[in-house]
């Protein structure tokens, strides 16, 4: 039977994150418009530095710094960043992006998998439109960017954190 087109997409973007090197979760996406994969993305230390992998230590993991906190103490620029800076923004405007994370001790799929605040102002700058994240190996969420928008997390983090 023929895979239907979004999640051969998320299949692409898992294969995506197969190349991560983060010790906690890999993520992998890639940018799709007009059935043409503009770019690809996985998580993975900046080109030139050692990665966790290679190390054998995650700093995050050390510290038990939950999921969705103090991204500035992780080696790696997440995927959806990495795709973003491979592709020309005249590509992504109107594109979608597929992610797919995966936990690096048993393979599982990331329950609940978003993007996170930094990643979401630049798909919304990039001019992404919508946003494909993996739930099961069938199933998945579409977001609309436009709700990112008009829904701006940010507010809440700024009355957060004090600012």
């Amino acid at each position: 039977m023929r895979r239907e087109k979004n999640n051969y997409y998320l299949d692409i973007a898992e294969a995506a994150a197969s190349r991560g090197t983060c010790l906690r979760r890999n993520y992998g996406c890639i940018i799709v418009k007009n059935d043409e994969i503009i770019s690809t993305g996985y998580s993975g230390a900046p080109r030139g530095r050692k990665n966790c992998t290679d190390l054998n230590y995650c700093y995050r993991e050390s510290l038990q710094i939950p999921r969705g906190q103090m991204y500035e103490k992780c080696r790696s620029v997440h995927s959806e960043m990495n795709a973003i800076i491979s592709a020309p923004r005249k590509d992504m405007i109107g594109a979608s992006l597929y992610m797919v994370g995966k936990n690096y001790a048993d393979g599982s799929i990331v329950e609940n998998a978003n993007s996170c605040s930094i990643c979401k102002r630049l798909i919304i700058n990039a001019g992404i439109e919508k946003v494909y994240i993996r739930d099961t190996k069938d199933d998945y969420r579409i977001i609309s960017v436009s709700d990112w928008i008009d829904n701006d997390d940010s507010l809440i983090e700024d009355i957060n954190a004090g600012y």
